[in-house]
């Protein structure tokens, strides 16, 4: 018989690897949307919504998904999610037609509700005080989206775009089955949640948990549609081919899903609005001069001659400043859930699926958004524009809403029942 902390260690493990290989098959239009967007001759507004369309399907199943993790528990849902998900990723190597890849983007984009069952099914298994460090392990599978950077590029250019899906579909497979060799189950957490759906869901009219889908759908959102756009943005500015600019995407990609972890444990230490604060902060100075777009000016001296500058930030400032701010929403993604966890620990499994339906939802709309604006303006950095707009909202959010004192509170909830087990244990009582 395992041992709780074995147990622990296994579970954390399992689900950080299948969410790794959900969020790889998730993300995978990001790389071969590109041949198949020369290959259909796609607009860019065609190309945003066909990398968009399995965040879509992915971000509507978050709450069904959250409310059957609530009722029956982590591991059935998760195991029978990933076998789903096999049949369409292997068939996008056999649609030729548009509205094909559309269909089966939208069908393979369950995969993305993987978030929502393993991040209730890992937190159940933690107490309190280091729920919001096991989730950031967790959270750390977005690396998944680094994943695809790295390999599928790799693979379309050595066997084409389609052998693409059809590793991912045999990845997906032996993860399914290592994944219900490894996990556990345990009785207790299973219709954890109290009262019927419809009470469930009446938590749609809390007014904090719509503030907290603002913040994930920045910094989740934000993730997702610039994982998405990174790759065509780095060939679109700066003339690279597709494995440089999707190597230089995964920059951004690989820490932000890493980092993830400290993220859950700095906000068990500090609170989750100091360290949400402090990403939306450090997000909103950095997407201001990636806003900037490349800008020459001619300036007319009184002397009749002419001065010429250019403005704009170089490829070299540019990475720097995504780098910075892959990190800041790594972190911020996971002191985000350290918000749900505190306020909605019985009904973690729906809150955590409202929280990530629209920050799914967020990562669905951006990049269409991105190849609008780009459509109409012609100017790359209109997609960092955009999102500027969207961290300032949150800031100011943020400054009014009295998350300080909420904050404070729960850290001396916590600090206090860490003491009265403590003191339980001390007194050879098992806690």
């Amino acid at each position: 018989m395992a041992s709780l902390k074995t147990k622990q260690i296994s579970i954390v493990t399992m689900s950080t690897l299948s969410f790794t290989a959900c969020f790889a098959v998730w993300v995978m239009f990001s790389v071969i949307g590109i041949p198949i967007k020369n290959q259909l001759g796609l607009s860019q507004t065609e190309f945003g919504i066909l990398a968009a369309m399995p965040i879509l399907s992915g971000s509507l199943v978050r709450l069904p998904i959250g409310v059957l993790t609530d009722r029956y528990g982590g591991r059935p849902v998760f195991f029978w999610l990933m076998v789903l998900v096999i049949p369409p990723v292997y068939l996008v190597s056999l649609a030729s037609e548009y509205w094909q890849f559309l269909l089966l983007g939208l069908y393979m984009g369950i995969a993305g509700g993987s978030f929502t069952v393993g991040i209730a099914y890992t937190a159940r298994w933690f107490e309190r005080r280091n729920q919001g460090f096991a989730m950031g392990i967790f959270g750390a599978g977005n690396a998944g989206a680094a994943l695809t950077k790295f390999v599928a590029p790799s693979i379309v250019v050595a066997w084409g775009w389609q052998a693409v899906p059809q590793i991912y579909a045999l990845m997906m497979t032996v993860t399914a089955v290592l994944f219900w060799l490894f996990s556990y189950t345990d009785a207790t957490h299973e219709v954890k949640a109290e009262g019927t759906l419809k009470e469930q869901l009446k938590m749609l009219k809390d007014p904090a948990i719509w503030k907290y889908c603002q913040y994930y759908s920045l910094v989740f959102g934000g993730y997702v549609g610039v994982s998405l756009w990174m790759t065509r943005y780095y060939m679109g500015e700066y003339g690279h081919s597709i494995q440089t600019a999707a190597l230089l995407a995964a920059i951004f990609v690989l820490p932000s899903g890493v980092i993830r972890a400290i993220g859950g444990w700095l906000s068990d230490r500090l609170g989750a609005h100091t360290v949400t604060w402090w990403v939306m902060w450090t997000s909103l100075v950095c997407l201001f001069f990636m806003s900037y777009p490349q800008t020459d000016l001619v300036i007319h001296t009184v002397t009749g001659t002419e001065i010429h500058m250019h403005v704009g930030v170089n490829e070299w400032v540019f990475t720097i400043l995504l780098f910075i701010v892959g990190i800041a929403w790594g972190i911020g993604k996971a002191s985000v859930f350290k918000y749900i966890s505190d306020e909605y620990g019985k009904d973690i499994g729906v809150a955590s699926g409202i929280v990530g339906l629209i920050g799914g939802l967020g990562g669905f709309l951006l990049p269409i958004m991105f190849g609008a604006l780009l459509d109409v303006t012609g100017v790359n950095s209109t997609a960092f524009m955009l999102l500027f707009g969207v961290t300032l909202v949150s800031i100011m959010w943020m400054q009014y809403s009295g998350e300080r004192i909420k904050d404070r509170e729960m850290r001396t909830l916590a600090a206090a029942t860490h003491s009265n087990v403590n003191d339980t244990r001390n007194e050879g009582v098992m806690p």
